[in-house]
């Protein structure tokens, strides 16, 4: 095994994405939660960079990183809810938490390690963003529009939805 930068910068990306999201389960606050969830997230950008692939990362940073935490968090403070954590875990809960954690790490180890897989020459991470362009408005327009049409739809609805509760909540 070789130590590359490239591998000691995946190495390092991928321990911060983990860290990250078990942190994101053992912590009891709320707004500790979503930092570590957007370590996670930021982590798994470095990744799509290593790979070639910015535009990925750049919309992985601005639609999750961004907007889905930002959405989560008033989503959070906008709702009702007791501030009562949980009862304090004991030390057999978070060194059962450790070999689990330690354990599925090493069967991921043992199943990747001797994995060989064919590098074939392609052009992938050549102009990455103007190929997923032209695929995207070629090829899938149909589905593109689509999903459009689908998220219109959900947005109208939930706001109908929002509408009627209001009218619920006003006659109560």
């Amino acid at each position: 095994m070789t130590f590359s930068g490239e591998f000691l910068a995946f190495m390092g990306l991928a321990l911060v994405a983990i860290i990250g999201g078990v942190l994101l389960l053992n912590l009891t606050r709320v707004i500790h939660m979503v930092v570590a969830l957007i370590f996670t997230f930021v982590a798994i950008a470095g990744i799509y960079v290593l790979l070639s692939a910015e535009f990925i990362a750049a919309v992985q940073i601005l639609i999750y990183s961004g907007a889905i935490t930002i959405i989560m968090l008033f989503g959070i403070m906008l709702t009702k809810h007791d501030d009562e954590g949980e009862p304090k875990t004991g030390k057999w809960r978070k060194f059962l938490l450790l070999l689990g954690v330690l354990g599925f790490a090493f069967a991921m180890y043992l199943g990747i390690y001797n994995f060989n897989i064919d590098q074939v020459p392609t052009t992938l991470h050549e102009n990455n963003t103007m190929q997923i362009g032209k695929a995207l408005y070629s090829k899938h327009i149909i589905p593109f529009e689509l999903v459009s049409v689908l998220l219109l739809v959900a947005l109208v609805g939930s706001i109908v939805l929002a509408k009627k509760e209001d009218k619920e909540a006003d006659k109560e």
